[in-house]
């Protein structure tokens, strides 16, 4: 081979690898900046600095440079970050955060590019926001139903200072908030504390309640049986009254037959057990209707 064909393929190689140096392509989830000589290239409608869109490009070999970034939504998964609450007791908290690319310029300038510088300020932001957000809160806050609001407002917080990155946060979720170990037992015999001081109290008014209703219970008692005393004292006095009133009159009617008769039923109630022995002198009025004379006068 002659001198001319050499040089003429070697210019033809250098040609072609200027040419394939000279396209790139922007796949679609990119976006991509063009650096000339280490500064952001401008468009000069705009005047802002010229953010590639996915599809193939050509640039200037050798004195510009093309970065690309994705932009999809991306993940920042961060666990047992030390967070102090109201009552000055440190708890861990796992969350994780959804972000992506919003102002790729400003995104470049304020992290040079690099993921890992952007979900390292990202993450310091979120845990300023959560130190700000657990501050006033207490343990049994952050643990209850009021986590859903403070992811909501974790959520505004960081997207708020996520602005400045050039980044947009689409969501925060807390997975998980534990005690260290140093402080777990500590809490945990406090609310152990807590519970028992609920349970006295509850016992105590219980209690309270029983002994009212014992001596509300008492009292009815008493009033039932002192009514029915009353009542039986003067059902008994009614009765008295009436057999009296019915003894008088039957011995009004026939008083000598009366008196037998009540005579009869003491010699029953005399006689009626064997082996009673009487001390009476037989001419006593006890026994006047053995007498013949006495008896003749009954009949």
């Amino acid at each position: 081979m002659t001198a001319k064909p050499m040089i003429a393929l070697i210019v033809g190689i250098l040609v072609f690898l200027l040419a394939l140096s000279s396209i790139y392509t922007v796949t679609e989830g990119q976006r991509a900046l063009v650096l000339r000589l280490g500064e952001l290239v401008v468009n000069p409608k705009t005047g802002k600095p010229k953010v590639i869109t996915p599809g193939i490009h050509f640039k200037v070999p050798f004195i510009t440079k093309v970065r690309k970034f994705d932009v999809r939504l991306q993940n920042l998964d961060v666990e047992s970050s030390r967070i102090l609450t109201a009552e000055q007791k440190y708890v861990l908290v796992d969350y994780f955060t959804k972000w992506r690319i919003e102002n790729l310029p400003l995104y470049y300038k304020r992290t040079g590019g690099y993921s890992y510088r952007a979900q390292l300020l990202l993450k310091q932001k979120i845990n300023d926001a959560l130190r700000a957000a657990f501050g006033n809160r207490k343990i049994k806050d952050v643990v209850s139903d009021d986590r859903l609001n403070i992811m909501e407002l974790l959520k505004k917080k960081a997207n708020e200072s996520a602005q400045g990155l050039g980044i947009t946060v689409s969501d925060v979720r807390i997975k998980g908030i534990d005690l260290p170990k140093e402080v777990r037992e500590s809490v945990f015999q406090r609310m152990r504390t807590e519970r028992e001081q609920v349970a006295t109290k509850h016992r105590s008014q219980g209690k309270a309640s029983a002994e009212a209703i014992k001596a509300t219970a008492d009292a009815s008692v008493a009033v039932i049986l002192a009514t029915a005393k009353t009542d039986a004292q003067r059902i008994r006095a009614q009765g008295d009254t009436k057999a009296a009133n019915i003894y008088i009159e039957a011995y009004s009617k026939n008083p000598k037959f009366y008196a037998f008769y009540r005579s009869l039923q003491a010699y029953h109630q005399i006689f009626k057990n064997k082996g009673t022995i009487m001390v009476i002198k037989p001419n006593s009025q006890f026994f006047q209707y053995f007498n013949k004379s006495h008896a003749k006068q009954a009949t």
